[in-house]
């Protein structure tokens, strides 16, 4: 396995972060939002986010980057507590 890639539940990421990434958000109809009231800080959002936009804060709290997610809404179905609801770009 090449050393820029980590393996998790055998789906092989990228680290976006190392390889510069790729605008994305041009095109994408919903977009992620978090009730951090709800959230655990259990990172899976993270982990399964396929284009690296969701990082961690010192305190635990995901951040989402919304130049890199394209909206695809795994985040929400994997949180949980159902903390992350996708929600329509106002303006489309």
């Amino acid at each position: 396995m090449n050393q820029d890639k980590k393996s998790i539940k055998g789906i092989y990421l990228t680290d976006l972060a190392a390889k510069g990434g790729k605008y994305v958000a041009t095109w994408c109809v919903q977009i992620p939002e978090i009730d951090y009231n709800s959230c655990i800080k259990c990172k899976l959002c993270q982990e399964y986010c396929p284009e690296g936009a969701i990082t961690v804060s010192e305190d635990g709290s995901p951040k989402i980057d919304y130049r890199f997610c394209k909206g695809c809404g795994i985040c929400d179905h994997e949180c949980p507590k159902k903390a992350i609801k996708m929600k329509e770009i106002e303006g489309l």
